[in-house]
This record gives structure tokens, C-alpha cells and sequence, in this order.
């Protein structure tokens, strides 16, 4: 691609962006004094704060890049990773997993597993997720530094460091509450930057059904051509689809990621923490209009994406912001690119650090230190992982379709961590040993399929992942449920409050129906059934 202008007023919509969530935190900063106001906002704030923060924290690299490449490489069939593969994992998780976490008191869900389980359990799963948020947190880095470096003509080293400087300073001095300020701000901002692109292509080819019949015929349903791998340019089955994604990864991710989960936990009662994902529920439906519809009109624009390896997939979306916008919106364009990646960015730290400061640091290493000492753990602990996200970045910025390369760590980690807390919560009889043997194996089965089962032995990638996904989640489900009945479980009197068949049923009947998180749920679920039957 030639040389790209960026005008004096695109430079100053950027650097006034960076300077206003800089300012936001030295504000939020005032505010914190004790460790919970830091990691978990003082579990004070309304559902729709929570909801849109809850959405905006997920609406990081996975959601721009990595869905606009996955738009321009597979068509329609990427609305799944929008609709089926997350509408319904977010209203069962917020109806009936949430509440549980909420009422136990837990401040993270790896402390939820110590309380249901065991400490093994829960040290298993925080170091685990460690780990996985660290990855995460390079993926963003990857992708603002791709921003940089593209639209902006910098080099990608000193375009990540630039971008984790921003991060570090905003995160370190309001903790999650300054997060979730920042990423209601960004939620909107990403709408203001990028409706802009899709609307413009939509009027130079026609509309909706313009855009997409310049896409090859195989991209333009959702489900025709499900029947085999292949018969679609996704390589994947109706199967794979269901199960694979919409059950394994889906509700792997929305229900055990503490990344989204931490956003509800800081709601201020149990109906709010209900109806954080609902809530955004509704606003996933639509988000593809800013974040796919790019990606389906990079492929007219630019003939040559994902042919020439000078312009992979990743490049869709931004390559579109160069092509479509003008002087000016182009500015509003970068700017929510990079408010995206850096709520991506700044959710993964902020779990991260409190993951590490309650279920490391205070499980194993200091258990009796002061508010003010753990805020200190903490602020440390942004810097090294802001630190050792730099270094993820560049393993990420090997994968040519970031969204491959997350849907493999999904399937290393979350689809154990969706058995066991689906066991945890719904199954009496789970015992500690039998989740910490179930997520252990769980975890390696998918680590060996991957390095001992050779690529081609899948149709594509995407299957591959879903296969393994589905696996390590039976994997985990069978080694728990044996373990679990050759060992003591706990007496019912000290499972109230964490397992759904001895607490109390929640009720608000008393409510008006707008208010009660079934009856939003239904709502939201009637419009995804609607959308993929027109797009059938």
C-alpha cells in the first residue's frame, strides 16, 4: 500500500483521545482507597455501566481485527462467532452462573472455585488464567502497534510501547474502575469511528445486499452449506458450529473469563450482575455493523487480501478506514481502533492483576497485608504485565488471522474451565479432587492433541480448534465425574449459595417485566433466532 496522509487534525483527534483517558484515571485515582474500590469498584456500579463496560472489554483485537479479517476471509459465516456463538452462553451465564459467583462473595472466579472446591483447584485455575491473560494482553499490544505502523508510518516496536504506556498509566492509577469509565467512553467512541466506514459502504455498493453480492455466493449465508467442511470457505460443519463453538468455546469463554466476568462482579446488586450480559446481549446483535460489514467490503476494495502476503487478512479493517474515510473521520476511524485494542488491553490487565494479588500473591505469599499494601501489589503488577504483554505481542503478530490464533488459546484453556464450573454449579455431588483432576487433564489433553496431532489431519483450523475444544471439555467432564464418585464430597450444608440445587431460587416477580432479566433474555434470544433465519 502507498504512502498513507494523515492529517494535522487526525493527529490531534489521537493524542487529545490518549490525553483524556491519562486524565480520567488521575481523577479516578482519588477515589480508591480501599483494595476493592481498585479491583473490583467497590461492587457499586449500575447494569447498564457494567453492561456496556462488560461488551466494550471484549470489543478489544478479537472483536475489530481479528473479526473484520475473518469477515473478508469466511463471509457471512463469521456472524456466528456473534450471535450463536455468544447470545446464548451470555443470557445463561447471566441468569444462572453469575448469581452464584456474586452471592459467595467471591472477588474473582478462581476464589469461587476455592470455595466450591478446593485451594488445588483454585490455584490450578488462577495460574492457568494467569497466563492466558497475559497472551490476551499481547494480542491487543499486537494490534495497536499494526495500527500504528500501518496508518501511521511508525515502527511496530515503538508503536507497542507507545500503546502500552497509555494502557499502563490509565490502568495503574484507577484500577477497574478507571477501566470501566474509560470503556463505556470507548464503547460509544468505537461506534462514532467506525459507523462511518460501514455506512459509506454501504452506500457505494448498494446497501447490505449490495456489499454481498460482491462476495462469492459461498459467503453470503450463515448456515447453507454447513453440511460438509467442504462446502464453505470456513472449513467447518453445522456440528462444529453448534457444538464446537456455540456450547464449548462460547460458553467457555462468557462464563469462566474473569476478563468480562470481573466487569459484572463490580455491579451493585444481584439483579444487575444478572443483567450486565443481558444487557449487552442486545448490543452484541448489532456490533457486527461496525466490526464485520468493513471486512465484507475490504474484499471488493482490495482483490489482492490474503493473496499477497504484503496484505493479510488482518489489514481488512484498517485498510478500509484508509480507503473510505476522509481527513478527519479518518482520525475519528484510527481513534477508535485504538480505544478498542486499549479496552481489550486494559480489561486483560486488570484481571490479571487482581487474579494475581487475590489468588497468588494474598493465597500464597502475603495473606495478612493492608488495603493500602495490596493497591501497591497491585499498581507493581500493571507494570509487569503490561511489561510481559510487549513480549506476547510479537508472538501474536506471527499468526496471519489473530482470530485463529485466540480460538486455539480458547482451546487450551476455557473449554476445561467451562466443565468444571459447569459441574461446580450445577452438580452436587463434584468433588475438589475430582474438578482439580478434570481441569489438570482437561488443559493437557488439549495441549498434546495440538502438538501430537499433525495440522492436516483436520479440514482446516477452525475445525481443528473446535474439535479440541470439544474434546478437552469431555476430557475434563469424564475425568471429574469419575474422580468425584470415588471421593468424599462436601455436605450440603456448606454448599448453599454455590450450587444451584440447594440455594435459594431468586425471584422478581414483584417487578414489571423490562425490568426482569427472563424476560429481557427472551427478547434478545427471538431476535438472534429472527436474524438467522433471513440470513439463512
Amino acid at each position: 500500500m502507498g504512502q498513507i496522509s494523515v492529517g494535522t487534525i487526525d493527529y490531534f483527534i489521537i493524542f487529545s483521545y490518549f490525553a483524556f483517558v491519562i486524565v480520567v484515571g488521575f481523577i479516578v485515582r482519588k477515589l480508591i482507597k480501599t483494595d476493592s474500590d481498585f479491583f473490583l469498584s467497590g461492587r457499586s456500579l449500575p447494569a447498564w455501566m457494567t453492561g456496556i463496560a462488560y461488551l466494550a472489554a471484549n470489543l478489544g483485537a478479537l472483536e475489530l481485527l481479528g473479526m473484520a479479517a475473518s469477515g473478508a476471509q469466511y463471509g457471512m459465516l463469521t456472524m456466528h462467532y456473534y450471535w450463536m456463538g455468544a447470545v446464548p452462553a451470555m443470557i445463561f451465564v447471566g441468569l444462572y452462573m453469575y448469581p452464584f459467583f456474586y452471592a459467595s462473595k467471591a472477588r474473582t472466579i478462581p476464589e469461587y472455585l476455592r470455595f466450591r472446591f478446593n485451594e488445588a483447584t483454585r490455584g490450578l485455575n488462577a495460574v492457568t488464567f494467569f497466563v492466558l491473560t497475559i497472551l490476551f494482553s499481547g494480542i491487543s499490544l499486537y494490534a495497536m502497534g499494526l495500527i500504528f505502523s500501518v496508518l501511521l508510518g511508525w515502527s511496530m516496536v515503538f508503536s507497542i510501547i507507545v500503546a502500552a504506556i497509555v494502557v499502563l498509566l490509565y490502568v495503574s492509577l484507577g484500577g477497574l474502575t478507571s477501566s470501566i469509565y474509560n470503556e463505556v467512553i470507548q464503547f460509544f467512541l468505537i461506534w462514532i469511528g467506525l459507523l462511518p466506514v460501514a455506512l459509506i459502504g454501504m452506500y457505494k455498493f448498494g446497501g447490505i445486499n449490495g456489499i454481498l453480492a460482491n462476495l462469492p455466493e459461498s459467503f453470503t449465508h450463515l448456515w447453507q452449506g454447513l453440511s460438509s467442511t467442504a462446502d464453505n470457505p470456513m472449513g467447518v460443519s453445522w456440528f462444529g458450529v453448534i457444538i464446537g463453538l456455540s456450547f464449548v468455546l462460547s460458553f467457555g469463554y462468557w462464563m469462566t473469563d474473569f476478563l468480562v466476568a470481573q466487569r459484572a462482579f463490580a455491579a451493585k446488586d444481584v439483579r444487575a450482575v444478572q443483567n450486565t450480559p443481558v444487557y449487552a446481549s442486545f448490543f452484541r446483535l448489532i456490533v457486527p455493523i461496525v466490526v464485520i460489514i468493513p471486512g465484507f467490503i475490504a474484499v471488493p476494495l482490495f482483490p489482492e487480501l490474503g493473496k499477497n502476503p504484503d496484505l493479510p487478512y488482518n489489514l481488512a479493517l484498517p485498510l478500509t478506514l484508509v480507503k473510505l474515510l476522509p481527513e478527519g473521520l479518518f482520525g475519528l476511524g484510527i481513534t477508535a481502533l485504538l480505544a478498542a485494542f486499549m479496552s481489550g488491553m486494559a480489561g486483560n490487565i486488570t484481571a490479571f492483576t487482581t487474579v494475581w494479588t487475590y489468588d497468588i500473591y494474598q493465597a500464597y505469599i502475603n495473606k495478612d497485608g493492608s488495603d493500602r499494601h495490596y493497591i501497591k501489589v497491585g499498581r507493581l503488577m500493571v507494570v509487569i504485565g503490561t511489561i510481559c504483554a510487549v513480549f506476547a505481542a510479537f508472538i501474536a503478530a506471527k499468526f496471519p488471522n489473530i482470530m485463529d490464533y485466540i480460538q486455539m488459546l480458547f482451546s487450551f484453556f476455557n473449554a476445561p474451565f467451562f466443565a468444571t464450573f459447569f459441574l461446580g454449579v450445577f452438580w452436587k455431588r463434584a468433588t475438589g479432587w475430582g474438578a482439580f483432576w478434570g481441569l489438570l487433564l482437561g488443559v493437557a489433553s488439549s495441549f498434546l492433541m495440538f502438538f501430537f496431532i499433525p495440522s492436516d489431519f483436520y479440514s482446516t483450523l477452525a475445525e481443528g480448534n473446535f474439535s479440541r475444544a470439544l474434546w478437552a471439555w469431555i476430557v475434563t467432564m469424564v475425568i471429574t465425574i469419575v474422580v468425584s464418585l470415588f471421593t468424599k464430597p462436601r455436605p450440603e450444608s456448606e454448599l448453599k449459595g454455590l450450587v444451584r440445587s440447594v440455594s435459594e431460587k431468586i425471584s422478581y416477580a414483584h417487578l414489571p417485566w423490562y425490568k426482569r432479566p427472563g424476560y429481557l433474555s427472551v427478547i434478545s434470544l427471538i431476535i438472534m433466532l429472527v436474524i438467522n433465519l433471513y440470513y439463512w
